[in-house]
């Protein structure tokens, strides 16, 4: 197959900035590593998009500087909800990963936990919260939340990083918990605490050969157990060294591993996602419980998503040429349709 010409989008405007700029050099170099050539596209805090330091501007219908494929590297808020899948729709390029809506609700922990809620999938038991709410109905909230018992996580709803988390376990820690999350989000979610293991399973899609041949339409990674040398999983055990260990395959029963495996694929096909997710639960013996999953990943190698997968056999330049291909498939089967 020919060399692609591949847009990296990486930075933006929302506190997993950093943590971007680290998965796009690594799929950077991953798609150099591949044969491809690279334009990097850095998305300034302030929105801005710079291609070799110049400003960029987009033009609907006539692509991005003239790549085969972008590859939005972006995580939270203006770049993982819908925004920038978006952009790159009006402007007719193909990107990789999943498309506006299920951008929007998987981003949205709230929606998501709905959705699955409705498909009947088991999850921790849960409480969405807007800030105007909590504003005008302080008490009725915080008995609502009581009744989830204690303890359990605040979290902002549209974040990932475990940016922005508390884990409380009195009651008189609330009221605070609430308000830094709300000073990074309008909506929080707070989730009553699962016992168990924390497993994570990667799912890539399948290209339309294989699916005409009787391949599923998405494969899943064995699970994988995150081992943590702190009391919980948050933004020190995610990124410093030493802070999480992952063991693959996950130290779970045989009836457990595909209850995960099949509840991630089931998760990824219900929410409408493309290309590539991480999905996470707990796993207490044979009690599976979905808890999130993530449309784009932290993407350097050692990252839990890379990770799963190298464990399955796809290389690290192996996976990001597939996503790659996977988006351009994608975009020329949507051209086939009249709307």
């Amino acid at each position: 197959m020919k060399a692609l010409t591949v847009a990296v989008l990486a930075g933006g405007r929302s506190s997993e900035r950093e943590v971007s700029l680290s998965s796009g050099a690594a799929v950077r170099d991953g798609l150099l590593a591949g044969g491809h050539t690279v334009m990097w596209v850095e998305v300034a805090p302030d929105g801005a998009w710079r291609c070799d330091g110049e400003l960029l501007s987009v033009t609907p219908g006539q692509g991005l500087l003239g790549v085969d494929v972008v590859f939005p590297v972006l995580h939270g808020p203006f770049g993982e909800d819908g925004t920038v899948q978006g952009l790159l729709e009006t402007a007719d390029v193909a990107y990789v990963g999943s498309g506006v809506a299920a951008s929007a609700v998987c981003v949205d922990k709230v929606l998501f936990k709905e959705l699955m809620s409705a498909s009947a999938i088991p999850q921790v038991n849960y409480l969405g919260v807007s800030e105007d709410r909590f504003t005008h109905s302080r008490g009725e909230v915080l008995a609502e939340i009581a009744a989830l018992g204690l303890p359990v996580f605040v979290k902002p709803a549209h974040l990932g990083s475990s940016v922005g988390i508390a884990k409380v376990t009195a009651a008189q820690e609330m009221v605070q918990a609430l308000e830094e999350a709300f000073a990074h989000d309008g909506l929080v979610i707070v989730e009553q605490m699962a016992h168990g293991a924390e497993v994570e399973c990667a799912v890539l899609g399948s290209p339309r050969s294989e699916r005409d041949a009787g391949t599923p339409p998405a494969v899943v990674s064995e699970p994988g157990e995150i081992g943590l040398a702190g009391d919980w999983y948050d933004l020190t055990a995610k990124y410093a060294p030493g802070g999480m260990e992952l063991t693959v395959p996950a130290r779970i029963s045989q009836s457990a591993t595909e209850q995960v495996k099949k509840i991630a694929v089931e998760a990824f096909l219900r929410a409408g996602c493309d290309g590539l997710a991480r999905v996470d639960f707990f796993v207490d013996r044979e009690r599976v419980l979905l808890n999130e999953l993530n449309t784009m990943p932290g993407f350097t190698p050692t990252s839990v998503y890379a990770k799963l997968m190298g464990a399955c056999g796809v290389p690290y330049a192996v996976l990001v040429d597939r996503l790659c291909r996977l988006a351009l498939e994608r975009h020329e089967e949507r051209r086939r349709y009249s709307y």
